[in-house]
């Protein structure tokens, strides 16, 4: 792999986020991105980001975006993980784990004690990932009703205090 850099988001990125995502959609069968609908904050990253008191992250891989996360405050005491998608050609490297810390991180310095994600239950390598890494997986799911059908499973980590 060349350099590989993480920074914030910008606005400037979102044609880079919606091919990201896009492509990692791609990957399911009936996964499909419509941005307007399901995910508006794309056309704007670092301004929407921003206007909720929250924080997304890129991975850029010789100047295309390779991954992405984000955390979103819930309450004064629970954060959300948030957008984590890496793109096929950057898995298997260690990237998803170090974007997840990237957010523990940014939680625990927010002072948070809990950190919560929703996943769709497609995503079999993500929840590996999560587990792997400390996150619990909640009892039920919640549907989106959404062009995908997307079914999601919930899971929680609680952080050190």
């Amino acid at each position: 792999m060349g350099d590989l850099i993480i920074r914030s988001v910008r606005d400037a990125d979102s044609e880079g986020l919606i091919v990201l995502i896009d492509r990692v959609f791609g990957e399911y069968p009936g996964c499909v991105l419509d941005v307007d609908a399901d995910m508006p904050e794309l056309r704007n990253p670092y301004t929407s980001t921003r206007a909720t008191d929250g924080r997304w992250w890129v991975a850029e891989l010789d100047g295309a975006i390779v991954g992405s996360v984000a955390i979103s405050p819930e309450d004064a005491r629970e954060v959300e993980l948030k957008r984590l998608y890496v793109s096929s050609a950057a898995r298997r490297r260690g990237l998803g784990g170090h974007l997840v810390r990237l957010v523990e991180s940014e939680a625990v310095h927010r002072n948070a004690g809990r950190i919560v994600l929703w996943t769709d239950t497609r995503f079999a390598d993500a929840h590996r990932l999560y587990e792997r890494l400390g996150y619990v997986r909640s009892p039920g799911t919640r549907e989106l009703h959404d062009g995908s059908n997307t079914i999601e499973y919930h899971y929680a980590k609680a952080l050190p205090r």
